[in-house]
């Protein structure tokens, strides 16, 4: 597997993967709609030019990718998708360490789920992001927004 910069043409297969990962969210908030089932190619295609967005390849097909766009010192992480069959794997760790690697002049990362997503809460965790507070979106739904600290310390001898 090799992680690498998405170009426009790969919208529509990262559309696809988006699509078929965040299916199991939205029957977990009850919400077909969420924002994630409804963005337009052309929208998609918009941030890929303005945004770092990396996509995760094996033997040539899409199987995962990240967004992080800066908003002054912090990049905004969204939509971290794995296709299904490939969940569980480590392609979300190995897309977001990326990430964190392709954006070094990011003072935080940012980033938000819901509260039930507890698959989505322990990688987070587990990959040093802390829960900076929580916003009720609907009856339903409570957004966790989580932020991490880039490592700065000198490399152990």
């Amino acid at each position: 597997m090799t992680i690498e910069r998405a170009v426009a043409a790969d919208a529509g297969e990262i559309l696809t993967v988006q699509r078929a990962a965040y299916v199991s969210e939205a029957q977990l908030y009850g919400d077909p709609y969420i924002p994630p089932l409804v963005e337009s190619l052309e929208q998609l295609r918009k941030v890929i030019e303005t945004a770092v967005v990396l996509k995760a390849l094996d033997a040539g097909r899409i199987v995962g990718a990240v967004r992080g766009q800066m908003s002054g010192t912090t990049c905004l992480v969204g939509r971290l998708v794995v296709a299904p069959d490939r969940q569980g794997q480590g392609l979300g760790t190995a897309l977001l360490t990326a990430l964190h690697e392709q954006v070094p002049e990011a003072t935080a990362f940012d980033l938000f789920t819901g509260h039930l997503s507890d698959a989505n809460l322990r990688l987070y965790r587990r990959l040093g992001y802390r829960e900076t507070h929580r916003e009720r979106m609907d009856d339903h739904l409570m957004m966790v927004h989580l932020r991490r600290l880039p490592d700065r310390s000198p490399p152990q001898r």
